[in-house]
This record gives structure tokens, sequence and C-alpha cells, in this order.
């Protein structure tokens, strides 16, 4: 039989010519064969009766095919003598080759073997496991998010795939997007040879696939896909960094449409993520539900491109202090804000400077010297400041900013309805972003370290700081940018929520929540997993992580713990009685060999919504 998993460099060595790129997916052919399974195997979004099963088969010859046939099987032991379920299947370059079928016919609450055969060629053989139905006394979940190639091994994965696990959710980045250089570890880029394939940005569909596939060449990801069944959920970097519903932080015009981008980027997901979708083989919407027997409700969110409004920036959105003026042909004289109010006459909002030369802050608010002044044409020694009180009272708290969409909103409330009604002890969110109020740390000069600092990043600390004696959220891109819609979620959570616990990916760090509402009422638990490589808060800021730490929990009331330096995974356990977090942690990213730490478990009892 022909094995997967075969060598990335030696490209298309033993393969027709004449597929090309489509071949192009980090594969080489290592001895004569009729067809090629290139990329292992993997199964996903596992129901009672059900699971998706995946796998890329490539004709030998090289030649394109328009109908490449394959069969599939699932069956109760290795050997395959035990067929519960079987059937047949093709693919062609129009899917790039990929294979999913929806094998059906299964027992609830059962492992199972399964494996693909073409031409008397067989893949390597997965395992999977059904959902449970009725009673429950234990459900065992892994959860990750952040794989980033070319900054070293994932090591995670690897363990995970040699932990006993009933499903690995995964919250998004499974793939980076950035061109070769970008956002890498110059270790593993020319130590390791994790260069990214295509050396591009990726934009077209072509792009896309090319990216998955050489993702899918990864010993490790091939192990834990054959391991565990997976339900997985996109966030940015499937498709472009910072994106929301029309636009990204990490596209241009210069790379054409964005809309067009978004479908490649759907259409790859599509195709090589084991996913359950529709027949017209563009991956959206993707919130969904599962039930994990009378357990949990699985809950699945797109925080990420749905209905997601663009982010706030502080760059961009913080204003100014600022001081309006009555200005008339006699002069300009200043206007309380209180008076503005009830006031009939057109006013002028500009921005107030304050002049330091003295060793303090002196506003500056005479009207015909200020008026015309921008940050570029301020004297020396005067400063615009940030209005922090302004931008929370306005910005932050806009009705209309949404991370959701109106749609979703109402999805998951009446999810959460039926969850209940339904007498479900738990309900699971798995979504991309911290929903938890997490605060900007407070550090002294001393604990910043600028000069432990990259340069690039010393005036991003500063102005860090500068914010957070204003007690503004760490992170505009998370829920904290959208608290409207997050009280929305969290009025649900109060009415309908019997014990919810939020996942969250994104950040690479490790946090979890007691989440509470405006009226101090908890709603619920926050886990963020750490990163599988991508590098966390250590790469930008030169803080001890336990100074660090130790911060983050004074400036944000709802952080229960925190760690800022480890990459790794979580391990959530749910029994009728509580669920138990506990964060596993490899020693390094940029070595095979690593050992694992595991953190301190967080435990929620039934009914507390709160971690002791």
């Amino acid at each position: 039989m022909i094995k997967d998993g075969l060598n990335r460099r030696q490209l298309l060595q033993g393969l027709g010519a004449s597929l090309g790129v489509l071949a192009l997916r980090g594969f080489d052919a290592q001895a004569a064969s009729p067809v090629y399974f290139t990329h292992g195997i993997a199964s996903g979004d596992p129901l009672s009766d059900r699971v998706i099963l995946w796998t890329r088969l490539l004709p030998g010859d090289g030649q394109h095919r328009d109908h490449l046939s394959c069969a599939w099987q699932v069956a109760l032991d290795r050997d395959f003598k035990q067929l519960v379920s079987s059937g047949n299947t093709s693919t062609s370059a129009a899917q790039d080759y990929c294979v999913k079928v929806d094998a059906t016919g299964l027992a609830p609450n059962q492992h199972y073997f399964y494996r693909f055969i073409s031409a008397g060629v067989s893949s390597s053989v997965g395992m999977t496991r059904s959902l449970p139905e009725g009673d429950v006394d234990e459900f065992r979940l892994g959860v990750c998010s952040c794989s980033n190639y070319p900054q070293g091994y994932f090591n995670v994965y690897r363990h995970m795939a040699n932990t006993d696990l009933d499903l690995v959710l995964h919250l998004g980045d499974y793939i980076y997007e950035y061109a070769e250089g970008v956002y890498a570890n110059s270790v593993a880029s020319d130590q390791l040879g994790r260069q990214v394939e295509p050396s591009n940005e990726i934009l077209s569909i072509e792009d896309y696939r090319m990216r998955y596939g050489l993702y899918r060449t990864d010993a490790d990801l091939q192990a834990v896909h054959a391991r565990h069944p997976f339900i997985c959920v996109w966030d940015d970097h499937e498709l472009a960094n910072d994106c929301w519903t029309d636009g990204a932080e990490n596209h241009n015009e210069g790379e054409g449409d964005f809309a067009a981008r978004m479908r490649f980027a759907r259409q790859a997901y599509h195709e090589w993520m084991p996913i359950r979708t529709t027949s017209d083989g563009d991956q959206a919407p993707i919130f969904r539900n599962f039930k994990l027997g009378k357990l949990a409700d699985l809950i699945m969110l797109d925080t990420r491109m749905h209905g997601r409004n663009q982010p706030l920036d502080y760059a961009v959105d913080l204003p100014m202090r600022s001081v309006l003026f009555n200005v008339s042909e006699s002069g300009a004289s200043l206007v309380r804000e209180e008076e503005a109010k009830i006031s009939d006459t057109d006013l002028v909002r500009v921005n107030v400077p304050f002049d330091f030369s003295s060793g303090s802050a002196v506003a500056i608010t005479d009207y015909q010297r200020i008026k015309n002044l921008t940050a570029a044409t301020l004297p020396e020694g005067w400063y615009y400041l940030p209005d922090g009180e302004r931008f929370k009272n306005e910005a932050l708290v806009d009705p209309n900013r949404t991370i959701l969409g109106a749609d979703q909103e109402q999805w998951l409330d009446t999810q959460l309805q039926a969850s209940k009604q339904r007498g479900t002890p738990w309900q699971i969110l798995g979504q991309q972003v911290l929903m938890g109020k997490l605060g900007l740390p407070v550090l002294t000069d001393k604990e910043l370290n600028l000069e432990g600092t990259k340069p690039e990043y010393r005036p991003i600390m500063q102005m860090m700081q500068t914010l957070a004696k204003e007690a503004l959220p760490f992170n505009l891109d998370a829920w904290d940018g959208y608290a409207a819609c997050r009280d929305t979620v969290f009025k649900s959570l109060a009415e309908h929520g019997v014990n919810p616990v939020v996942l969250a990916g994104d950040t690479h760090n490790a946090w979890a929540f007691n989440l509470s509402n405006s009226q101090g009422q908890a709603v619920g638990v926050e886990i963020g997993t750490p990163g599988v490589n991508s590098p966390g808060l250590e790469t930008y800021l030169a803080t001890e992580p336990a100074v660090l730490g130790r911060a983050m929990l004074s400036a944000s009331p709802e952080l229960f713990a925190v760690d800022t330096a480890q990459r790794g995974w979580s391990e959530l356990v749910l029994t009728p009685e509580a669920a138990t977090n506990q964060w596993h942690f490899v020693s390094t990213v940029l070595d095979r060999e690593f050992t694992v730490s595991s953190a301190e478990k967080q435990h929620c009892k039934l009914g507390d919504k709160r971690f002791s």
C-alpha cells in the first residue's frame, strides 16, 4: 500500500507535470502508483449517527480527471472485518481533488476506524467517534487555535494526538495568510525549513488551496486529525487578518476585490476542512450546533465574518480631549459640555493641546492659537491627550455595533432557549475572540522594561500605558470592542443560560474569566485557549510573565487566571456535576523533543457559573 505523509520538498518528481500547481501542495510521489492519498485523512462534525470523512486523492499519471473514483469504509475494528458503513464517491480538479463524505448509519457514542480506497490503493487508517445520546457521565474536549507553520513545530498537535479525547475543537487560525518572512520565526524558517508555500500572501483560490496543502503535510497535524474528530470554525487568518464583513486590515485595493477573495477563502476552507457544508461549495454561514447527549449543547458561533462591523482602532477612533467654542464675528468663547446639549447655536469642537514644558500639563484653550493645529504641527512640548471617558461613553457602547449580526444574535438566543427547555446542564459556546472584559495592565517603567523591548514595539507600549490610566480595554478586536452586542448576549445567557461555558482562541495566550453582566450578575465562565505555536504577549512585552499576569488580573476584575508566555491547548472535561479546564503547555515549538507541563485545574460546579 502507498502511504501518505510524503516528502514536502521534492515537489513534483514522479508526477506528471500536467497537474501543475494542483499537485503542488507540498506533496511528492516517491513510488509509481495509480493514485496517491497525499495529505492524510481527517474526520469532523460528528453527530450521533454520522460523521464527515476527508482525504485528498491525486491521479498517479499526473493527468487531470473530471471523475476520480474512491471508496470509503467505516468499521469497528482496524482490520475492517466489522464494517458498519461504506460507499463510493469521487473527486476531481474542481474540488482540488479533496474527498468529503458524510458517513451515516453509525451508532451513538461509538469509536470507529475509517479509510479510503481507490484503484487498489488504501489511505492510512483514521479513528473517529460519534456523539453520544442520552445520559453522559463524562465528555472530554481538546480546545486549540492559532497554528502558524513558519513559527515552529506543531508539538501541541502531537500531544493532543496522544491524549484520550472525545472531540477536538479548533477555534480558528488553522492557517495564516501571510507571505514568506511575514509573521515568521527566523529559526523555524531558516533552520527548520518551515517556509510557506506559496511564498506570496495568499489571495487567489489556488493560493488558499496551496497553503492548506502545505499545512496538511505536517506530520503532527496529520496525526491529530487521524486520532480525533474535529469541529472547526474559522477566525481571521483563514480569511485575512483582522477582517470583518466587508473588509480587513490585511487587504488593500491592490489585492483585488475583497468579496471575491473571501469567496476563494471560504471555498478552500470548504474543500480542505472536515466540516459539514452545503452543496454549493462555499462555506458560509459557519455557525451551527451539536448535542453532546443530555450533557451539553455545543453552539458554534462566527464572531469574525458573518455579521461583524469593522473593529475600532485606538489609532483612528480614540478621540482627543477637546473643547467646544461658540464662534462669532466678535470672537470665540468656550462652551461647557452641559450647555452644549441645550444650545441651538452651531458650535465648533477643537482638540485641545496640553503644554508640558513646565513639567505639568497646562491646557491651551486660546481658539486662535489652536484652531488650525494638528498633531504634526504642535509646538515643542505640546501634546494632545486621549479622551478615554468620551471614548468609553460613546464609541465603545454604540448600540449599532455588532460582532454577530442581528440574525446570529437571534439564532443564539433561540439555541439557548431550546437547550434550557430540553434540560441540558451545560451550554458550550465555541467562538473565536475573548468575551471577558480585559483591561490594559498598568505597569511601571521598570516593569515595562522598554530597553528590553524591540524598538518597533516601544511606541505601542508607551501608548498602552497612557491608555491604561484611562482604564480602557486591552483588545478592541475582541468583544470589548462590541459592548452593546455583548450586553445582548449576556441578557440571553442570564435568561436562558443554565451553565454557560464560553470558549475562545485568537490571543495565543491562556485566559479564564468569570463573566458578569453590567448588574454584576454571574452569567457564565470563559476559557481562552493558548496558541498551538503562534507567539504570545511575551514576544511584544519584555515584562516578566508573572508580573504581567498580576497586572492583567489587577486591571480585569473578571479575569480568574492567566498565562501570558506559553504555547499549548485546553482540556475541558464536562460531567453532570462540574466543568473542569486544564491548560497543557509544551516546552518548545522549535525542537521535536519537548516536554509538557500542566497548569492547575479550574473548576466550575454546576449552578455556580463561576470558577473556584
